[in-house]
């Protein structure tokens, strides 16, 4: 395919798992009914964001790959002809559990599974508590609306990421996110990490000339009473560039769905006059293997 019809699914954490998959049928139904052929979840859509605290209770939320959430959005793609990028936290075993993201053909098939690489520890996203780092490699998911390079969260600020997602054959990135400000910090910290979250994925696009899908969650969340801060309000913000980085449409901070028309053939003719993966100058990158250099 040379365009494709995407659309972006932002909505905000109802109060049970079911409701959550509801809402996530609803706008899906929505969304391809209005022609959209690829369609994104945010991360971790089937819950509220648990990893604002430590608490092996939360680990009751993870599901199969064959459980309730990818069995029923899997229906629903077979349902509707579309491809479906859905967010899960995988229970692959009794003892590992993922951040995975999961693609489904137009068939209700399973293209592909990804499981998030780069898994963060920081106030308020204690995600090392409950994922395993993935231990695939970078390769995109082949579909049959084209090569979908799925990274998730805290892997978009990796351009190592999107890189070996492109030298393998990306045509689109993709990343489901759940990513929003502390209530506590102020107007002017706040619209510094939005602009560096918006800045650093444009960045991925352009440097390997491919067109993003960025998909965020929205709406305030409470912390646990035994955390140590307020919350998270997720500033959705969900976008779509090209491979100029250019945004070709982008939600605000509400519940929406955002349709995007991308033109995969374009990356070709970007690269031809901006040729970054001719120049690059892959015998002088060694020291790209170590931790840090001394």
């Amino acid at each position: 395919m040379t365009t494709v019809n995407c659309a972006l699914i932002q909505h905000r954490c109802r109060d049970s798992h079911a409701n959550n998959l509801a809402a996530s049928c609803t706008a899906i139904r929505r969304a391809a009914a209005d022609g959209a052929e690829l369609i994104v979840l945010a991360e971790l859509h089937g819950s509220a964001y648990f990893c604002q605290s430590e608490d092996c209770a939360n680990f009751a939320l993870a599901e199969t790959i064959d459980g309730t959430s990818v069995t029923t959005l899997s229906a629903l793609a077979a349902e509707l002809r579309i491809v479906l990028v859905i967010s899960l936290f995988e229970r692959r075993s009794s003892a590992v559990y993922h951040n995975s993201a999961v693609v489904v053909e137009r068939d209700g098939s399973i293209a592909g599974v990804y499981r998030k690489m780069h898994i963060p520890d920081d106030p308020g996203f204690y995600e090392k508590f409950y994922f395993t780092p993935g231990d695939g490699t970078f390769t995109p998911i082949a579909t049959s609306v084209g090569k979908l390079g799925v990274l998730v969260c805290w892997d978009q600020w990796y351009p190592e990421a999107a890189r070996l997602m492109a030298l393998a054959g990306a045509q689109l990135l993709i990343y489901p996110t759940a990513i929003g400000w502390d209530p506590a910090d102020d107007s002017a910290e706040q619209q510094r990490q939005l602009d560096a979250w918006l800045t650093v994925q444009r960045g991925h696009a352009i440097a390997n000339g491919v067109p993003l899908l960025a998909v965020n969650r929205v709406g305030f969340e409470a912390a646990p009473a035994a955390a140590a801060h307020d919350g998270i309000e997720f500033w959705g913000n969900s976008f779509a560039a090209g491979p100029q980085g250019e945004i070709l449409a982008r939600a605000a901070v509400e519940e929406c769905v955002v349709h995007a028309s991308v033109d995969l053939h374009r990356s070709e003719q970007v690269r031809r006059i901006w040729p970054f993966f001719r120049d690059r100058r892959i015998d002088a990158y060694a020291e790209l293997t170590r931790r840090w250099r001394d």
